[in-house]
């Protein structure tokens, strides 16, 4: 009887394992898959860019080893950026400052022309590296205001170096607003397809002014993230 009890635990655990190893390997099918963000204020529902494939598929491995469930949004900036990702948030007590969390690894930038900083994307966070590596884990979602020209011409000037932003993307800053001044520094890899409003919900919670600056007084959470079939058109 006790052999085969260790059989079964051992059959058990191999099972666990080869289980482990398969939700944490990318597929192609994997890669024609949105994104399903459940939190406490809605659904979110995210395309990855297939041109920045290395953080595409980071997101997805994290997506499939259930890295992201029970994360908080810890810091949230209206106007500006919701951002989440870090795994110190599941169990972090009131009031505990966060933002420091993740695995051990950056992914290099990729930064794409065509992808850029309009309301909605999503984008790695970083801290201040020199090759501007992205975070392993964390990632922010931009809310964003609307720009005139004249403000679109200033952050050229004073936060873009004389980088001039192209005729299509100041359109989109003049109409549906976005953070122009983080083109080309923080790597885009998505965006969101469904749940704009949530966005702009999570963005109008009040957040504290303490220690643990910018995080929302009362728990903004991702309950579950996981992949789901992606539709031709979202309503």
């Amino acid at each position: 009887m006790m052999k085969k009890l260790i059989f079964l635990a051992g059959c058990l655990f191999t099972g666990m394992i080869c289980f482990a190893q398969k939700d944490s390997i990318v597929t192609k099918k994997d890669r024609k898959k949105d994104v399903l963000l459940q939190t406490n204020y809605g659904d979110i529902i995210v395309r990855l860019s297939d041109s920045t494939p290395l953080h595409r598929d980071n997101f997805l491995k994290l997506v499939k080893t259930h890295y992201y469930d029970s994360v908080l949004f810890h810091r949230v900036i209206k106007n500006f950026m919701i951002q989440s990702g870090d795994p110190d948030s599941k169990n972090a007590k009131a009031g505990e400052p966060l933002g420091e969390g993740g695995p051990a690894y950056t992914i290099p930038a990729e930064f794409r022309t065509t992808l850029f900083h309009k309301k909605g994307v999503v984008a790695a966070a970083r801290d201040n590296n020199p090759e501007k590596a992205s975070s392993g884990s964390q990632f922010y979602i931009v809310q964003g205001k609307i720009f005139t020209d004249a403000g679109l011409d200033s952050v050229e000037t004073y936060r873009l170096n004389g980088r001039k932003i192209p005729a299509d993307q100041r359109e989109a800053y003049k109409t549906i607003g976005g953070t122009p001044h983080l083109d080309q520094n923080y790597t885009v890899f998505g965006e969101i397809v469904k749940g704009l409003d949530v966005v702009d919900k999570i963005a109008s919670v009040t957040t504290s002014k303490g220690e643990d600056r910018d995080r929302p007084l009362e728990d903004v959470r991702i309950i579950k993230a996981k992949l789901v079939k992606r539709k031709k058109k979202v309503p």
